[in-house]
């Protein structure tokens, strides 16, 4: 009963069948890309994930089509890939979420189920998007810490409200430091950005008034 399994063909052999597997997770992989890239707080994502989750969908339907149906190859595998170490951390569980999304969809363009794979990339990224606009899930969206450092005192305290009122939806005082004796204060402020692909932008045009001597941008971990 083994052999006859073992006998079975139930995965590509051909090239083109092969090469037709590995766009459709090409193209499911970019779609998850897209939807992370859609649904990421702010800039608490990275470039390189998202490049990352499309070739992780491209390579988990490769290696299920050299497994197919081969127990040996298989655990062959297994044995092969203990060896890699994985060190990243990984700041958010939604990160998981979409490694995982990835290789379910990559596992089933792999072998062959590609209205599987398209149906569920699609249907699961629509979950996401709606999840990630619903306000009882989405949380404090792109929400920034911004710390100023100002020079010249109260006169100058209201130079940069302009400027983090071009580029911010909202914002609030939450802490005031004044410097030792001199007239230099340092502000904290939480800010709701309009664009977080402008943060750099934002961050050059505040560094640009006069009386600010230096600027920082938080979200969560990552400083601008």
């Amino acid at each position: 009963m083994f052999s006859d399994f073992q006998s079975l063909d139930l995965f590509p052999s051909s090239p083109g069948d092969i090469l037709w597997n590995l766009v459709l997770a090409l193209l499911c992989g970019l779609a998850i890309a897209f939807v992370y890239r859609r649904t990421a707080n702010g800039s608490g994502y990275a470039p390189s994930f998202l490049n990352s989750l499309v070739l992780l969908t491209l390579i988990t339907a490769l290696v299920i089509m050299i497994i197919g149906n081969n127990l040996a190859r298989a655990f062959g595998l297994v044995g092969a890939m203990s060896i890699i170490r994985f060190r990243t951390a990984v700041k958010d569980t939604i990160d998981i979420v979409f490694i995982f999304f990835a290789l379910g969809v990559g596992l089933a363009a792999g072998s062959g189920s590609h209205a599987i794979a398209v149906t569920g990339t699609i249907f699961i990224g629509a979950v996401i998007m709606l999840l990630s606009r619903m306000p009882a899930t989405a949380g404090r969206r792109r929400e920034y810490l911004l710390r100023i450092s100002l020079e010249g005192g109260d006169a100058a305290s209201t130079a940069h409200l302009d400027v983090i009122e071009r580029y911010c939806r909202k914002h609030r005082m939450v802490d005031v430091t004044a410097r030792g004796g001199s007239e230099a204060m340092e502000l904290s402020y939480y800010v709701h950005v309009k664009d977080a692909d402008r943060n750099q932008e934002f961050i050059r045009d505040l560094r640009a008034v006069p009386s600010i001597g230096h600027v920082s941008l938080f979200f969560d971990d990552e400083q601008y």
